[in-house]
């Protein structure tokens, strides 16, 4: 570390030293600034989605919350099954180019910076907000029928192969403290 640019030098040269501490806290502050603009402006993404009826459009901030949600007058004769999927797809597809519009802003504002801690961003928000209308990797598994409860009220039996818990045992101490649980 005696070497060329090694500590050697920056103890022989204490302004050598000073100065370049204050390059690095300079580039610092700078990486700092860049990282706030992309924050803020991050902060006021808006992603509008409209239903393919024209009926329901629904806006998202860049965390996902729903920011606005609006109804044309064809909802009026909807379902409410009907009206309850419309929005929630619709609030999907906004979601959906949430990573794209974070990662223009993050290219904007970071240029090639830190394309690992990026990356791992990105992946996130496309975990937590994946293209509606790709299809999922497995259909979801429909629940088991419920058998009917016997006549009486009595519960019906567990399905076979459930696990029991084995019953609890009173004990003296569950009457002195009137504790239920």
């Amino acid at each position: 570390m005696t070497g060329p640019n090694g500590l050697g030098d920056l103890i022989r040269d204490p302004d050598e030293a000073i100065r370049r501490m204050d390059d690095w806290a300079a580039g610092f502050a700078a990486k700092a600034q860049r990282y706030q603009a992309a924050q803020e402006q991050t902060e006021r993404l808006r992603l509008t989605a409209t239903s393919s009826d024209g009926a329901v459009s629904v806006t998202v901030g860049a965390d996902g919350t729903v920011t606005d949600l609006t109804f044309s007058n064809k909802v009026k004769s909807f379902p409410l099954e009907e009206l309850s999927r419309q929005i929630l797809t619709t609030m999907r597809r906004a979601q959906a180019g949430i990573a794209d519009k974070v990662a223009g802003v993050m290219a904007e504002q970071l240029g090639d910076e830190d394309r690992e801690t990026r990356g791992a961003l990105l992946d996130n928000l496309r975990g937590r907000f994946p293209n509606p209308d790709e299809p999922d990797e497995q259909p979801p598994v429909p629940p088991a029928p419920v058998p009917p409860s016997p006549a009486g009220g009595a519960a019906a039996p567990p399905a076979p192969g459930t696990p029991q818990a084995p019953p609890r045992r009173r004990t003296d101490s569950d009457d002195e403290d009137n504790n239920p649980w």
